[in-house]
């Protein structure tokens, strides 16, 4: 039974195929149209999982939708209503788009199908995909759900339990008291875009100092024990405006928000960590609410909230429960994943047994190709390449490469689903370098200097390099860890601010983030095998079992998909190799290269 998974129209669109429970292909709507976070219908993400799984449009059996838009437009209207006639304007903003498309969903879904399909169309809650997203794929026969975003159609957040094919949501917060939309309203404020800016406002943190935490517990949130909370909308804007909060949230913090590309100050990193310890706070307790009312041993995760690694790996650490597992696509995109999967156990009533692991494949569940295409496309530019027999071979070229301080982009096999790049769609550096933080931020990615990179590690050497079980599971860079402290080196205590950044901090510099922490990566050969025998090989070489893992884009575009995009990311910044499956090619080999002034690329683009 070929169940199709669709997630659309607000953030991060994408589709999933499950075949008889089996995830058979799921990717973003983003890889393929080159435009981030797109939230159009994802006519091109569709196509390629039909495609892979070699299923025509009149074969599929059924169609689900990852929420319920009718109920969702319920909640605008309400509150247009209870904010009137304050929002008019942004009532207005959004009006056309509701009355064209989303209110005739189930059209736009039949259209986008090519009028082929003549079955049902399924539509589930929106935290009902998050939460099935969460449980079904993991490795637990029963566990508690979390789901926290910003918001679905008046959930912004829910706890629940799953047990075999059956999950249950207990408990929700609802709209507008949403910690994602607090989240991200700081994000705004500190001068970085919504919705996909909260990775820099993460980063940011662990500069600055939470000297404004008690002051928004006092007058931002009013919290609870058990982890709920109000939001004072004094404060706010969301509801009736197009921008996150209010001019008294400027008297609260002495100023308006940071304008995008002006200069971080020690405000702006001081608030960062301020609401990045509220944040954990919330989640902790959250957490062990859940594991009150359910009285589960293992927690599962999704919804935004839960890319959060930080405060994933306190939850690990401090929290109750013993295990707990993320779904590597936690945001929207994830939800037509988990629709797909509701449908198959929940509604169809098909028994689960995932023998005690995860089924998420390593979460490679995007387009791949063949020798033939690579060759074709990379001889119509005329690239100089090498072309390697053996796996192994090509493996440890990219060892002795990494190992002589070369920057490598690496694309082999099927793209990841989820924001994370996770070795398959990765830019690879030696995590031993002092340099190659700043190096690849400026010459490469084209970021902000001050943004963290995170290690891969060879999952059998994690607790020698970090504060983590032996053999501990995090394969889909979700968690965040200490790096251990015989690894740690001395350093200026009284370094303040961005001086912290340029600090030699452990015999791994290059991913140890000003606090010793590191956004962590374990791999293992039976969900990554390719990326295992890099770092193999690279341990061989060198000794260490650590590489810098970003992913293969640069600052405003989408992860790259194609051999197309792997290729013009490479000519199009200072990386120094690039590696497509078993071809390898050097920037200095290549006609027309030329060293690539970042200003000069920034200039093309309105970034934030």
């Amino acid at each position: 039974m070929n169940i199709l998974g669709i997630s659309a129209y607000y953030h991060d669109s994408a589709a999933a195929l499950v075949r008889d429970g089996t995830i058979v292909a799921a990717a973003q709507e983003e890889r393929f149209t080159r435009k981030k976070h797109d939230y159009r219908f994802p006519q091109h993400a569709i196509d390629y999982c039909l495609r892979e799984a070699g299923v025509d449009r009149n074969e599929i059996d059924l169609v689900v939708f990852y929420d319920k838009p009718l109920l969702k437009f319920e909640r605008i209207l309400e509150t247009y209503v209870s904010y009137s006639p304050s929002g008019f304007k942004l009532f207005l903003m959004g009006l056309p788009l509701w009355l064209k498309q989303k209110l005739h969903t189930p059209r736009e879904l039949r259209n986008g199908l090519g009028g082929e399909y003549e079955g049902r169309f399924v539509f589930l809650e929106h935290h009902e995909s998050h939460a099935a997203s969460a449980f079904f794929p993991s490795p637990f026969d029963e566990a508690a759900i979390l789901t926290m975003d910003g918001v679905g159609e008046w959930a912004t957040g829910s706890i629940g339990v799953g047990r075999g094919n059956h999950i249950e949501l207990k408990k929700e917060l609802k709209f507008p008291h949403s910690l994602g939309l607090l989240y991200s309203a700081f994000t705004y404020f500190t001068g970085f875009k919504v919705n996909s800016g909260e990775y820099k406002l993460m980063g940011l943190a662990p500069y600055g100092q939470p000297i404004y935490k008690d002051r928004i517990l006092n007058e931002l949130l009013d919290l609870k024990e058990d982890g709920s909370f109000r939001m004072n909308m004094d404060y706010f804007a969301f509801c009736y405006r197009d921008r996150m909060t209010s001019p008294k949230m400027d008297e609260l913090f002495g100023g308006p928000p940071r304008r995008a590309e002006t200069g971080i100050t020690q405000r702006e990193m001081d608030i960062a960590a301020s609401i990045q310890a509220v944040t954990e706070e919330v989640v902790l307790r959250i957490a062990c609410h859940a594991h009150d009312v359910t009285g589960m041993s293992k927690l599962t995760l999704a919804g935004g909230v839960a890319l959060n690694c930080v405060a994933n790996g306190r939850v690990l650490r401090e929290g109750p429960f013993d295990e707990i597992w993320i779904q590597p696509a936690a945001g929207d995109a994830g939800g037509a994943l988990g629709a797909a999967l509701f449908a198959w156990y929940e509604l169809l009533e098909n028994p689960r047994d995932n023998a005690g692991k995860d089924v998420q494949q390593g979460s490679l569940l995007g387009p791949h190709y063949s020798d033939d295409e690579i060759r074709a496309f990379l001889d119509s530019q005329g690239a100089v390449y090498e072309h390697f027999d053996d796996e192994e071979a090509v493996c440890r070229e990219i060892a002795n490469l990494l190992a002589d301080q070369n920057v490598v982009g690496h694309m082999a096999g099927r793209m990841e689903f989820g924001p994370r790049a996770l070795g398959s769609r990765s830019i690879l550096g030696d995590a031993r370098s002092s340099e190659m933080q700043s190096t690849m931020n400026l010459k490469i990615k084209f970021r902000e200097s001050f943004r963290p990179f995170a290690p891969a590690v060879l999952r059998e050497h994690v607790d020698e390099f970090f504060e983590m079980r032996p053999n501990e599971d995090s394969p889909y860079m979700l968690l965040v860890a200490p790096v251990k402290e015989d690894k740690r080196l001395p350093i200026d205590e009284n370094a303040t601010g961005l001086a912290k950044l340029h600090q030699k901090r452990s015999v791994i510099p290059a991913i140890t983030h000003v606090d010793h922490s590191a956004r962590v990566q374990t791999v293992d050969r039976e969900r990554h095998p390719r990326f295992a025998s890099i770092l193999q090989a690279f341990k061989e070489k060198t000794g260490c079992p650590v590489l810098i893992n970003t992913s293969f884009n640069v600052r405003g575009e989408p992860i790259v998909n194609t051999p197309e995009d792997a290729y013009h990311c490479f000519m199009g910044t200072n990386m120094d190799v690039l590696v497509i499956d078993n071809f390898v090619l050097k920037k200095t080999e290549q006609p027309h290269a030329q060293v690539i002034d970042r200003d000069a690329y920034l200039s093309q683009f309105a970034l934030d």
